[in-house]
């Protein structure tokens, strides 16, 4: 089992930068494909970005790609989300999500979950 504690939430403007970071506890990590989704007032949960259990292989949702870039620190147990260029429709609760067989962009395969941060991006 795997709990996850995102931090790096906060109110920027746009154009700005911030980066998220989720920390897991447990020493087995690197057994964990990650993902970051995010989840707007009034609007279903979508993925973000993820990555695969070694870092390897990353994906982007359409919107983000080119401004969002996932990584991991397997030594310290966390994923970074950073977050460039930010708009106001990327204003959300983002959660950190792990699992330890699947990697691809379904909420309901993700075992593990984050209680979220929030990022509000002002015009």
């Amino acid at each position: 089992q795997v709990q996850l504690v995102e931090t790096g939430g906060g109110l920027v403007q746009a154009g700005d930068s911030l980066r998220l970071s989720c920390a897991a506890s447990g020493r087995t990590f690197s057994s964990y494909a990650m993902a970051w989704f995010r989840q707007a007032p009034g609007k279903e949960r979508e993925i973000v970005a993820r990555i695969s259990w070694g870092g390897g292989s990353t994906s982007y949702a359409g919107s983000v790609k080119g401004r969002f870039t996932i990584s991991r620190d397997n030594a310290q147990n966390t994923v970074y989300l950073q977050m460039s260029s930010l708009k106001p429709e990327d204003t959300a609760v983002y959660y950190c999500a792990a699992s330890r067989v699947y990697y691809g962009d379904s909420t309901t395969s993700y075992n593990y979950w984050g209680q979220g941060t929030q990022v509000t991006v002002s015009s």
